[in-house]
């Protein structure tokens, strides 16, 4: 049966002021990244809805060089659902003490974000507000943090050269302490894991597995199971296969998760277990998929499938 992922205060999500019926399929932000040209910290001049949003550049972090002011005018990755003749999509960019923006460059030279809701994270207070996962999943990180390793996931899928000591180190770090939740004592600890494995995933790291188990089976943190499933892609192993299986089949488990799982085993092409995977489809769950939250958000038709639909996917693919 479908439980929603659970979307706390503590764990970020996006605030949408007021109904559209603009919506849109919001991207994951590994393909954010991938369709980006630059990646840049910079200052909000200003902001209109429907002009663009612009910004002076303060640092360049990867990709091709941008610097002083430019104005951001579209989006790159925008894909309609519906929309509103009275509110079509708009900039909703707010102020902050300053913004990191993953920026395309189209061929007429005009500067892109991938939609109203993502491609830009804020900073305030010394933490950035981070999407590492999807807009709809965001975490406060520290500055320092959030600008290595988020330029090292920026480099990787560019096909340049990043800090792997940093990165190793950081990870190692973060996945040897137990899993962390929400409470006030050990949110910080929780961001930094939900970073550390999210890195795992994007930068394919390798990492002792079982730095990552405990994570999966946390039966308090819905969060802590998604970022692990997902960092499983990086580890081909038996063992990951099994754990990955496992709660595919285990219909306590929520369908957001067992999605996730799926895809995380398609990245092994698991030929071995094409049988078991074929009697999964059978019993699987035909229940539509999505993230939760606000059904007013103008995220709300972004796409995932159901554990049926995911599971033959991958099945007629080995």
């Amino acid at each position: 049966m479908k439980k929603p992922v659970s979307l706390l205060l503590l764990f970020l999500t996006l605030t949408v002021a007021r109904a559209h019926a603009t919506t849109w399929n919001e991207p994951w932000v590994d393909k954010v990244i991938r369709s980006s040209t630059s990646f840049v910290l910079a200052k909000v001049i200003s902001s209109d809805p429907e002009k663009g949003v612009k910004i002076s550049v303060i640092r360049a972090l990867g990709g091709k060089t941008l610097k002083d002011s430019l104005v951001i005018t579209g989006f790159s990755l925008l894909e309609i659902c519906s929309i509103s003749g009275e509110h079509g999509p708009e900039f909703r960019i707010a102020e902050a003490d300053s913004c990191f923006f993953f920026i395309s460059q189209a061929k007429d030279g005009k500067y892109c974000i991938a939609t109203p809701t993502t491609g830009f994270d804020y900073v305030r207070d010394g933490k950035v507000r981070a999407s590492y996962r999807h807009s709809y999943h965001q975490a406060l990180v520290p500055f320092e943090v959030y600008e290595k390793t988020m330029t090292a996931v920026f480099n990787h899928y560019h096909g340049l050269p990043f800090d792997k000591d940093y990165l190793s180190k950081f990870v190692s770090e973060q996945l040897s302490k137990a899993p962390a939740g929400f409470g006030e004592e050990e949110i910080s600890t929780f961001f930094l894991q939900h970073v550390a494995m999210e890195c795992v995933y994007h930068l394919r790291l390798k990492v002792d597995e079982n730095l990552l188990l405990p994570f999966l089976n946390d039966p308090e943190n819905s969060h802590n199971n998604i970022s692990a499933a997902r960092a499983l892609a990086a580890a081909n192993t038996g063992t990951s296969k099994q754990a990955l299986l496992k709660i595919i089949n285990d219909p306590k488990q929520t369908t957001f998760l067992q999605v996730i799982c799926i895809w995380s085993l398609a990245e092994y092409q698991p030929a071995e277990l094409k049988d078991q995977l074929q009697k999964a489809v059978a019993s699987a769950s035909e229940e539509s998929n999505d993230f939760g939250g606000n059904i007013m958000d103008p995220r709300v038709c972004t796409s995932i499938p159901s554990v049926k639909e995911a599971l033959h996917t991958l099945v007629v693919k080995l």
